[in-house]
């Protein structure tokens, strides 16, 4: 910064804030805070800031908010991802006398006070979240006051713009359209921590301007032109970037392979009370979440699991505890990651990798920035790669879908609710929500009041950007395996991945400096591990209501199933995502090489297994009776499971459902939505006559054996059948638990 800069008016009032910011009369700017501040404020411009966090990128928009407050402009608008991120945006805005308010799902009472104070000029930033800005009633009634008003337009985490997100958060791909619609004059700011070249020029083409000179360094600038033209040359409006070198000196990383689930868990059970202060445990799956800390808890932690099964009201419960020291981990997903602000957080462990190191770098960022040291530490398991691969396709938009969609929008005539649509596209409610968000910011579709509707516009599925976009993901994961080879220093590898060329060894991880932690894990810690994950078990909530929809698929069926065809609870071994028995599980629903289901008779460890959730079954009147619901991908499974089940616990098998001839040629559906799923099982099985003989003068419930319970129609419709044909309960029993 120059003497003239530190002698400007500007500088005087921005380094005022900044003091108030801080709460320290001594607080000055970090290299390149001012200058964006200035870039902001006097030159009305478009700018990227790359910084790693905890650098203080919310004080250079909060600060230059406040600045063109002063010099009269309206609230500056934030976009920002997460709950719990605005949550701590507006906190440390009101802290340091920043009047801020979020508008977002949570908070839908406060609403009208907030317009009311946008109106009477008493706010100073408005925080919402890039869905918002789609929402037909904030679209009518907030945005044109805002356009008109708004003297700043921030655009936080902004690596979501990039293509490689679009499944996160798609709707950050209509910033562009955002930005085009302000009135002329009116700065925008993106920030973010995890940005590669890749990811820059992604934002650099929403933000809506081309940058081919971009100076590495912290504190350096560059004021750009067109990148297929000269440097210093611009076609379009100039951008200032800033990007800072992004190693994190206070982190000390480390990867520890163990042989199993078991022996990561025991390794937490042993080892977590040493690691410093109180921090974060990711992770990969909902359920790897929960259980890790029913076992953790067990052991005699205090930690909460954090996962996107979590009310909003328990995630800040579980926030404050984190923050306020009262938990020594939260044991997360995902679900808690950007923007969640705890400076002192003191370690960052994984059970699992993440797919990617720019993603990696992103969680373990939450560690250290307050603090001289903070531990980070990767515990790899050998399902990484399969639930990389299973999340990657899961959310990718297929051209089949698309269509499907626009053909039934088109065909309505009329906007259509989620749920209508639902009953016309065989897409789930999640995932079809994902591809309406993604053909409305590609404009082929529009929310409206009532749903949505086709805006009739030309549309193509973009068949070579998913491939580049899956690629891309291919490359990340070789690179995050390479990680945990560890060849290189981890901390210059990760900033590598950032495209960060200013990295050097950090002496510190255990490739520079050799292991850091402990690698040994006791008997009792081992035992305790062993013993929380094989308990065996998992509910299955029985299906009380016909989808929506159903009627339309032909079927005359809508509201509640009559209580006297519904299944009772019933049980599954484990769900496929279990860190216990998950893995023996995926082993025995795999495929062979050409695709084709592997069948076979139930291993005796897994129906050892089996037989103990029996055993540990909480039913109101034991089962008199074992029936087999009729499989043709894994007949030998099921009948094994049904028979073994049968003689383990001394009960009649009554035998095997039938498949009703009209249904024989057609395969049950797995994966679609609820009324599809529904409607594909309809009719499907019948109690032949040998089995309603057996049934007859039954008194109590019979055991319903399948082999993997995915939608739970399967089950609901067959217990249906053998509840019509008399049996008085139905008891539902899967091996595996899709989910």
């Amino acid at each position: 910064m120059t003497v003239a800069s530190q002698d400007s008016e500007l500088y005087h009032r921005a380094i005022a804030h900044l003091r108030a910011l801080t709460g320290r009369e001594d607080a000055e700017f970090h290299p390149g805070q001012f200058e964006s501040i200035r870039a902001l404020v006097e030159d009305r411009a478009r700018a990227l800031v790359v910084q790693r966090t905890g650098w203080g990128k919310s004080a250079v928009y909060f600060i230059a908010s406040l600045l063109m407050r002063e010099l009269g402009g309206g609230p500056a608008l934030i976009v920002s991802p997460l709950l719990a991120l605005m949550r701590d945006q507006v906190s440390a805005a009101e802290r340091a006398g920043v009047r801020a308010a979020a508008v977002n799902s949570a908070n839908a009472t406060e609403w009208n006070d907030i317009r009311s104070r946008i109106e009477a000029g008493d706010l100073d930033v408005l925080l919402v979240s890039p869905e918002r800005l789609n929402n037909p009633r904030f679209r009518d009634e907030w945005m044109p006051t805002l356009m008109r008003s708004c003297s700043l337009l921030v655009i936080d985490e902004a690596h979501c713009i990039s293509d490689w997100g679009h499944d996160f958060r798609p709707d950050y791909r209509r910033i562009r359209d955002l930005i085009a619609r302000l009135p002329q004059g009116v700065p925008v700011l993106a920030t973010t921590a995890t940005a590669n070249h890749r990811v820059v020029a992604d934002v650099q083409e929403q933000l809506g301007v081309s940058v081919q000179r971009r100076a590495e360094g912290d504190g350096q600038v560059s004021a750009g032109g067109d990148r297929n033209g000269d440097p210093g040359t611009a076609e379009t409006d100039g951008i200032f970037t800033l990007r800072g070198p992004l190693s994190r000196h206070s982190l000390r990383l480390g990867v520890l392979n163990l042989p199993d689930n078991a022996a990561r868990i025991a390794w937490l059970i042993e080892h977590l009370r040493d690691l410093p202060g109180s921090g974060i445990v990711y992770a990969l799956t909902i359920s790897a979440a929960e259980d890790t800390a029913r076992i953790l808890t067990e052991s005699g932690y205090e930690v909460r699991a954090y996962t996107g099964r979590t009310d909003t009201s328990e995630r800040e419960e579980a926030e404050a505890a984190l923050k306020g020291n009262a938990v020594k981990a939260l044991v997360a997903t995902s679900a808690l990651g950007m923007g969640f602000d705890k400076p002192d957080l003191g370690f960052v462990v994984h059970l699992g990798a993440p797919s990617s190191p720019v993603a990696y770098y992103q969680q373990v960022g939450r560690a250290g920035r307050a603090t001289d040291s903070a531990d980070v530490l990767l515990l790899p398991g050998r399902e990484d790669p399969e639930i990389w691969k299973y999340f990657a396709t899961a959310s990718m938009p297929t051209q089949e879908n698309a269509e499907a969609v626009l053909g039934a929008l088109a065909s309505a005539g009329r906007p259509m609710s989620v749920a209508a649509l639902e009953s016309a596209v065989n897409v789930k409610r999640t995932s079809l929500e994902l591809l309406l968000k993604v053909l409305s910011v590609e404009d082929a579709v529009e929310r409206v009041q009532g749903g949505w509707e086709a805006t009739g516009r030309p549309w193509r599925y973009d068949a070579e950007r998913y491939e580049r976009i899956a690629e891309a993901r291919r490359r990340e994961q070789t690179a995050m395996l390479d990680y945990e080879s560890g060849s290189t220093c981890r901390m210059q590898f990760l900033a590598d991945q950032l495209d960060d060329t200013t990295a050097e060894p950090c002496g510190r991880c255990d490739v520079c400096a050799g292991p850091w932690y402990p690698s040994d894990v006791d008997a009792e810690s081992s035992r305790r591990a062993k013993h929380g994950l094989v308990r065996v078990g998992v509910p299955v909530e029985p299906r009380a209501q016909w989808p929506s929809g159903l009627t339309k698929l032909g079927i005359d069926r809508k509201g509640k199933i009559p209580e006297s065809e519904r299944a009772e609870r019933g049980r599954a071994l484990a769900r496929l995502t279990d860190l216990g028995w998950g893995n023996r599980l995926r082993e025995i629903f795999a495929r062979d090489e050409a695709g084709r289901p592997l069948d076979m008779e139930v291993p005796p460890d897994v129906g050892k297994a089996c037989v103990g959730v029996l055993a540990e079954w909480d039913w109101s009147a034991r089962p008199v009776g074992v029936v087999s619901v009729p499989s043709s991908s894994r007949p030998r499974l099921v009948d094994s499971l049904a028979r073994g089940l049968s003689g383990a616990g001394r009960l009649p098998y009554l035998g095997s459902l039938e498949i009703s001839p009209d249904a024989a040629a057609r395969a049950p559906q797995r994966g679609g939505n609820s009324a599809f799923s529904a409607a594909a099982v309809w009719g499907r099985f019948s109690v032949g006559p040998e089995l309603a003989n057996r049934l007859e003068g039954l008194r109590g419930p019979v055991l319903l054996v399948d082999d993997l319970i995915d939608s739970r129609w399967t089950m609901t419709m067959a217990a249906r059948e053998l509840r019509l044909a008399g049996a008085e309960g139905v008891l539902p029993f899967g091996l595996a638990l899709q989910g």
